[in-house]
C-alpha cells in the first residue's frame, strides 16, 4: 500500500518537473505574455495592454530599429521596461533630454541599443540612462492580445530621430 502511494507521488512529481522544465524553456527562449503599465509608450501601448513577446528574436540578433522591445531596466534589474529601439550599435542618434531644448548627437556603442518611449514627455529611457546593453533585452513585442478592440500585430513605427551615416 505504501509502495503504491509512494509510486503515484513520485510519478506525479516527475510529471510536474517535466512540465515545469517545458514551461521554463518556452517562456525563456520562445516567448512570453507581458502586461505593460505606465505612460511611456502611449499612444502605441496603453496601461495594462496585454502583449506577446518573442524572445527568440533576441537570440537570433533580429532586433531592428522601430521594434518595441521588453528589456531589463538598467537602473533597476528587478523590473522590465517596454521601449522602442531608436538606434542600433554604430548609429548616430539625435536626442534631447526631457527638459532640454538643445539637440545632441550620440553614437550608440558596440553591443548596445538606444531605447526611447513613444511618449517623450513622460518616459525614462536612454536619454536618461544612456545606451542599453543588448544583453538586457528580453524580447520583441509582436502581438497585442488585450484590449480585443486593438487585437493584432504591433505595427513597426520607426520615427525620424535616427541619422544614418
Amino acid at each position: 500500500m505504501i509502495r503504491k502511494v509512494l509510486g503515484k507521488a513520485l510519478g506525479f512529481f516527475g510529471y510536474a518537473v517535466q512540465y515545469g522544465c517545458i514551461a521554463h524553456c518556452t517562456f525563456e527562449y520562445l516567448g512570453e505574455i507581458v502586461i505593460c503599465s505606465g505612460p511611456s509608450m502611449e499612444p502605441t501601448i496603453k496601461d495594462y495592454d496585454i502583449l506577446i513577446c518573442d524572445n527568440l528574436s533576441r537570440h537570433l540578433y533580429s532586433i531592428h530599429k522601430g521594434d518595441v522591445i521588453i528589456a531589463k531596466s538598467p537602473n533597476n534589474p528587478g523590473i522590465n521596461i517596454c521601449k522602442r529601439v531608436i538606434g542600433l550599435e554604430g548609429d548616430k542618434v539625435c536626442t534631447s533630454g526631457p527638459s532640454d531644448f538643445i539637440k545632441r548627437h550620440t553614437y550608440v556603442p558596440k553591443g548596445h541599443v538606444w531605447l526611447e518611449g513613444d511618449n517623450l514627455e513622460n518616459s525614462t529611457d536612454s536619454r536618461i540612462y544612456g545606451p542599453v546593453p543588448y544583453a538586457l533585452i528580453r524580447g520583441r513585442v509582436f502581438l497585442r492580445l488585450w484590449p480585443f478592440s486593438a487585437f493584432g500585430p504591433l505595427q513597426q513605427n520607426p520615427n525620424g530621430r535616427v541619422i544614418k551615416d
